[in-house]
């Protein structure tokens, strides 16, 4: 009796001490110092004798294999007039068939084998993706060779993509958010710059299977290929596999060229379209940078602050916590890979108070511009970004597919140290960093301001926050038509 009397008053007074030691509040909270080293590509990378670069990340958890293939290509290589070539070459390269098996054939193939074989192509690349049980990867590779080297772009599946591409492209103006991307991208780049480029109904309707397969021929092979692989294979044998996939390729084609640079930005001010919706949305936008710019971390860690971080960012706590005036707000500043990609805070607001939301952003751009940002501003933005790196390389999948895409956008060649001086990179951020960018590209009287809505119910304003739309920027509002869906031109 005595011994568990001693007990209970040693487990009480360790429980009382461990009490003791746990803070009241989360913020109170200490963790240890994160270690973690990224890992290194220069590990993954190999050189194929056949021509593309691979990264290889054997994973043996589970009998799995991923493979992918970014191809040097995109609609920036498409000729005016042809826009949605490139997205209906990538979509039929596997939808449309393979030379041995017709389109129903390879998904009838694919669903017995629990395989997914998926292509596509975007702004500035393409895409091929492999995924199945390591046991069927001879299989897979057979198919996938076939994808790439012979596609059949059946005439059934054209005409379906064609009608769906038609279909859809009919509802553009169905929702203000498609609206505001269309219009946004002509502002920030220009309108004649190739990513500005809007498929229509002429351009679909030009479209034939032969240039489909003009531009595959012309664009698919080795020489614009480079490869992650993951999975449950030994390193030594796909290397050799992917060696037979890549070799005796049975076009020439030819090498890709540089992405086009040649944006330009409106002039600064506000462009209003009238678009009769429940609320106004709005975009607000300056000149960006590439990501290779010395200053892109201190950038990064102010724009998290600004607009980017979330619910700890300015722009959610003044135009949401602070006034209830949307759901939502926030800004991005990317790197841009090839052509500086253009800064952006963007809101969707009643259309009352769309001008006094914007002066808000407005202000609160001046505000990072002016005045350093605190401490625990600084502390929180910097953690995010550090505590979450590690997530960066937590599958092999990851690794494979994030080094495959630093070598396909230049990165690896430029700055083959890159992740390993990233954390450091950010931790050097100060007070001082944030407020020299944003000075220096933060400017509120020059922005580009879009604002699509109610026009005669947003020129009104506020009653209670008397603030006009043509106030904002350099006070110019300029008026923008809505565009006929199919054919991009001016609504009359």
């Amino acid at each position: 009796m005595k011994a568990l009397t001693l007990s209970i008053v040693a487990l009480f007074v360790t429980g009382t001490a461990l009490l003791a030691e746990i803070p009241d509040r989360p913020e109170k909270l200490r963790f240890p110092e994160l270690r973690y080293d990224p890992p290194k590509p220069s590990e993954y990378r190999f050189q194929l004798k056949s021509g593309p670069v691979a990264y290889i990340a054997e994973d043996r958890s589970l009998p799995l294999v991923n493979i992918s293939i970014l191809v040097r290509c995109g609609s920036y290589l498409e000729p005016e007039g042809k826009e949605g070539l490139a997205d209906f070459t990538g979509s039929l390269l596997v939808r449309g068939g393979v030379g041995s098996k017709t389109a129903e054939e390879l998904e009838e193939r694919l669903a017995f084998l629990a395989a997914s074989l998926t292509s596509g192509v975007g702004d500035d690349s393409g895409t091929i993706n492999l995924n199945l049980l390591s046991k069927d990867l001879p299989e897979g590779l057979a198919l996938l060779r076939e994808a790439l080297t012979a596609p059949r772009f059946q005439k059934d599946r054209f005409e379906l993509q064609r009608d769906q591409a038609l279909q859809g492209m009919k509802q553009r103006n169905d929702d203000s958010s498609s609206i505001q991307a269309m219009e946004a991208k002509r502002l920030a780049y220009g309108t004649h710059f190739w990513a500005s480029r809007i498929s229509t109904e002429k351009s679909i309707q030009s479209l034939t299977v032969d240039e489909l397969k003009a531009y595959h021929r012309k664009w698919f092979h080795p020489a614009n290929f480079v490869l992650s692989a993951s999975g449950d294979f030994d390193r030594t044998e796909l290397l050799a596999q992917l060696d037979r996939l890549f070799s005796d390729w049975p076009f020439a084609g030819e090498k890709a060229p540089p992405v086009p640079v040649n944006t330009a930005m409106a002039a600064g001010g506000v462009y209003l379209v009238n678009k009769e919706v429940n609320q106004g949305r709005v975009s607000v936008m300056l000149p960006g940078v590439k990501r290779d710019d010395p200053d892109f971390p201190a950038i990064s860690i102010m724009n998290d602050i600004l607009g980017g971080g979330g619910f700890t960012s300015r722009l959610l706590n003044r135009i949401r916590s602070d006034e209830g005036l949307a759901y939502g707000a926030g800004s991005s500043f990317p790197g841009g890979v090839h052509y500086a990609r253009a800064f952006q805070a963007s809101l969707s607001t009643k259309s009352r108070t769309v001008a006094y939301a914007t002066r808000i952003v407005l202000d609160e751009m001046n505000r990072i511009a002016n005045t350093p940002v605190s401490d625990e501003e600084l502390n929180t933005a910097k953690r995010s970004y550090v505590d979450s790196f590690p997530g960066t390389f937590n599958t092999k999948a990851k690794v494979a597919s994030q080094f495959a895409a630093d070598e396909f956008t230049g990165r690896y060649a430029q700055d083959p140290q890159y992740w390993a001086k990233w954390r450091s990179r950010i931790e050097s951020v100060s007070k001082d960093d944030v407020l020299r960018v944003a000075k220096q590209h933060l400017h509120p009287d020059k922005a580009v301001i879009l604002v699509v809505g109610q026009k005669d119910e947003i020129l009104k304003g506020h009653p209670d926050h008397p603030v006009k739309l043509e106030q904002l920027a350099s006070g110019k509002v300029t008026s923008l038509p809505l565009r006929d869906p199919l054919t991009q031109e001016p609504v009359k």
